[in-house]
């Protein structure tokens, strides 16, 4: 018997390459889009209705510090006025906002007694801000 020589087989890619797009093009035009936005759990607290706007405004404690002293509120006060209307402050809610609001060129004198004392009669939700 004559033995034949076997030729290296190849393999026509083109049809594999043809079926293939055709299957990402179906599976392009098929796909369902999942609105991911509807799927998003944010919980937002309730309204309270027992508290207004006004109130938020009025618990708010403003002192301003720069180079010549303290303002409260509006009305310059020495260190023992300021402690005496912090403890009112701290008297009626423990949990009333202060903003310090300090120019560049504040002493740190200043900064640190009204630190002190907002610490001295617990309050501590403090911003501390620079103009």
């Amino acid at each position: 018997m004559a033995r034949r020589k076997y030729e290296n087989p190849q393999l026509d890619m083109t049809p594999m390459i043809d079926v293939v797009f055709e299957l990402i093009i179906f599976f392009v035009v098929t796909i369902k889009q999942e609105d991911l936005f509807s799927k998003l759990n944010a919980n937002r607290p309730a309204p309270n209705d027992q508290q207004t706007q006004q109130d938020v405004v009025d618990t708010t404690i403003k002192i301003q510090i720069g180079p010549g002293g303290m303002v409260y509120n509006g009305r310059g006060v020495t260190v023992k006025e300021l402690d005496r209307n912090i403890k009112q402050a701290a008297a009626i809610d423990k949990k009333t906002t202060v903003l310090l609001q300090c120019t560049l060129n504040s002493p740190h004198k200043f900064l640190v007694d009204a630190l002190d004392t907002c610490a001295k009669y617990g309050l501590k939700n403090l911003s501390i801000f620079s103009m």
